[in-house]
């Protein structure tokens, strides 16, 4: 089989060239650069994000919230001239809003699950309840601790109710407001979660749309050759498709592989049939150096390779020549598969329709893979025959380590 571009002379798909072994070598010993905040972080458990332990973010917020209540409060005590009582003062009413808040988080970790209006009612009605009793509760602290003169009776324990009100609101206001934001985040996490599947499962379906017809061909070759008690070639065409088959099911169906694995795939697909067509298809590749380590999907050229000998190589007594060029063109990845001749202008309906693949095939595996981050165009070339190019992303072969 003629072969162009001498960066493709490994016969081994997986060798890695041994400037890129060293440079992995390198990177693999080099140890990690770590933050020196990182064992204070993991002791306070702030080295994951901080919503991903719900209950460890609420007690740090809780904590944190009501230190700072009972530190402004002493701080507006003091400079009011109030005295250290001031500080038992604060205290209880710290503890107290601690402890109510507590009662309503477990409260509302229940009314958050019900319907909108209902949840809006109790969590009002709760708030009120709560700020009645911390009214109470300072009325009587403030008349014991700072003014023992003073004996409030009947409606007057209810004088610091609209401060407390504001507060215990504001408090359930940012209690909802997390918690929604929590499911908010869940729900999209999810949302992304099955929308991934679903591309995967897409992509698996494309990528096992392989077309049967070649290896029906194949095996009937294979079967003709044994008829003809040509069991020489019959056994290195069985090994072949052996190779080739245990390829496409080894390799992940949303994988990407390098443009070197994919190359060395097409040979063994080209040896295969190569010995159906023997000199009457000629491929050539001319891959550059510089692409060899590009990714795309796994076996995305191969229905190109099949429609070009559908309808460009069987067709003519003469054959076909196949031509598969790759090169750079600034951050992107020029691939171009092109023939010789035959009818090959009516290939992209035609092979969509007969083999089940085809460029509309390839056109969605590139869709789910780049999203509008890629190209594919088809043309008349100068040999008469017809081309497919397409331009994809550069990503190199070392992005995933």
């Amino acid at each position: 089989m003629a072969t162009d571009g001498a960066a493709l002379n490994q016969k081994d798909s997986g060798q890695v060239p041994a400037a890129d072994r060293r440079s992995r070598s390198r990177r693999a010993e080099t140890p990690r650069i770590e933050s020196p905040a990182r064992p204070i972080l993991e002791g306070v458990g702030l080295d994951a994000p901080f919503f991903e332990d719900k209950n460890r973010a609420f007690w740090f917020l809780q904590s944190c919230g009501w230190t700072g209540y009972f530190f402004l409060r002493s701080l507006s005590g003091f400079a009011n001239s109030m005295g250290a009582m001031w500080l038992v003062h604060t205290a209880l009413l710290t503890a107290t809003g601690y402890s109510l808040t507590l009662l309503m988080g477990a409260l509302f970790r229940r009314l958050i699950k019900m319907r909108v209006i209902w949840t809006a009612v109790l969590t009002l009605l709760a708030v009120v309840v709560a700020s009645m009793a911390f009214s109470v509760i300072e009325t009587w602290s403030y008349a014991t601790f700072l003014k023992p003169e003073s004996r409030p009776a009947g409606f007057e324990y209810m004088g610091a109710i609209l401060l407390n009100f504001a507060l215990l609101a504001a408090w359930a206001a940012l209690y909802y407001g997390i918690n929604y934001y929590i499911l908010l985040e869940e729900q999209i996490n999810q949302r992304e979660r099955l929308e991934s599947q679903a591309s995967s499962a897409q992509l698996a379906m494309l990528r096992y749309q392989l077309n049967p017809h070649f290896l029906f061909n194949t095996l009937n070759s294979i079967s003709t050759l044994v008829l003809l008690k040509q069991t020489e070639r019959a056994n290195a065409m069985l090994a072949r498709l052996s190779s080739f088959l245990r390829y496409t099911l080894a390799n992940e169906s949303t994988a990407k592989v390098t443009l070197a694995q994919e190359v060395e795939t097409l040979k063994l697909y080209l040896e295969i049939e190569k010995m159906r067509f023997e000199d009457r298809m000629r491929p050539h590749f001319r891959i550059d150096a510089e692409t060899i380590g590009a990714r795309l999907p796994s076996l995305l050229l191969q229905p190109l390779i099949e429609n070009a000998i559908k309808y460009a190589v069987t067709p003519s007594e003469d054959g076909a020549d196949i031509w598969i060029t790759a090169g750079r063109e600034g951050a992107a990845v020029r691939i171009e598969v092109a023939d010789s001749g035959g009818d090959s202008a009516s290939a992209e309906m035609s092979a969509t329709q007969s083999t089940g693949v085809g460029l509309a095939n390839i056109r969605e595996r590139l869709q789910q893979a780049y999203g509008n981050a890629h190209g594919i165009t088809t043309k008349k070339n100068e040999h008469g025959g017809f081309s497919v190019i397409i331009e994809i992303p550069y990503e190199s072969g070392d992005d995933d380590e």
